[in-house]
């Protein structure tokens, strides 16, 4: 199977790219949306993530990460303590699942939601689309690419590839 390409949300006051620099590796738990779950189910170790900061000032791109892990059980959902907990679910019977990243890259500059929106050739990225809320979205090769290549691109001077 090719490889295929993510978008995966974090707030960055919870677990930010730098975050996943330090620990190397992480359970992606805690998702509550049968989408974002669903998603998760198809992704295979090997597959490249873009790590999106949401609810940040601005929101955008901070990096790539890779699966390293594919789906499991969530455990926040078996923990009664956790505010992710599920009283329906069972390790028997798990409803949640999450996948395993590892960081692979923090990218020179973050790549704002305005500028993503500036590339014509991003204007059927999912995370575009009106009304698009989800966590965990899967992108195009070409999206991701040149996503990429903003993040390294210098922020003042650059040339932004326009797509």
């Amino acid at each position: 199977m090719p490889k295929r390409y993510w978008l995966m949300k974090s707030e960055p006051t919870s677990y930010s790219i730098d975050d996943l620099k330090r620990d190397k590796t992480t359970l992606w738990e805690g998702v509550r949306n049968y989408q974002a779950r669903n998603l998760m189910k198809e992704m295979k170790v090997g597959d490249d993530v873009l790590f999106y900061h949401s609810s940040a000032e601005p929101p955008g791109v901070a990096g790539i990460a890779q699966v390293s892990g594919a789906a499991e059980p969530d455990p926040t959902q078996f923990d009664a303590s956790d505010s992710h907990y599920e009283p329906k679910a069972t390790p028997a019977d798990p409803i949640w699942q999450c996948v395993r990243v590892k960081f692979k890259q923090k990218f020179a500059r973050e790549v704002a939601l305005a500028e993503l929106r500036d590339q014509k050739a991003l204007q059927n990225m999912v995370l575009l689309r009106k009304g698009s809320r989800l966590s965990v979205q899967p992108v195009t090769e070409m999206e991701f690419k040149l996503v990429s290549k903003l993040g390294s691109a210098k922020a003042t001077g650059a040339k932004k590839p326009r797509g």
